[in-house]
């Protein structure tokens, strides 16, 4: 599976799990140690775990690839490491706090969904 199929996946699996404010950047030549961030929005701490929990089992089911959410929901941000592409769930607190659309602007976005 190519990376920017998996990160449609990842989006695809937010989707459906309620997760907001979907940003998909393309960080190909920018950063060494992927090629893509999803970033999304959750609003709780349950949701939080229930988009990285099930994007984490989504991955499993479809392409048997093994991933484990790190971080805590209840520190408002949780990633989901696939390797060429990496999960950041945020609140909404967190998420502007950290800005990393902004942090890696060199990269281009490939989708916003609110």
């Amino acid at each position: 599976m190519n990376p920017l199929e998996l990160a449609h996946t990842i989006v695809n699996a937010i989707e459906n799990k309620k997760g907001e404010n979907i940003v998909l950047m393309d960080l190909q030549g920018v950063v060494s140690f992927t090629d893509y961030f999803v970033i999304c929005t959750g609003s709780s701490d349950r949701m939080l775990n229930a988009l990285a929990d099930g994007v984490s089992d989504e991955l499993r089911q479809k392409y048997q690839i093994k991933t484990r959410p790190q971080g805590a929901a209840e520190a408002g941000w949780v990633i989901v490491d696939c390797g060429n592409v990496i999960l950041h769930v945020f609140a909404a607190e967190q998420r502007a706090y950290y800005n990393l659309e902004e942090l890696w602007r060199e990269g281009k976005t490939l989708l916003k969904l609110q």
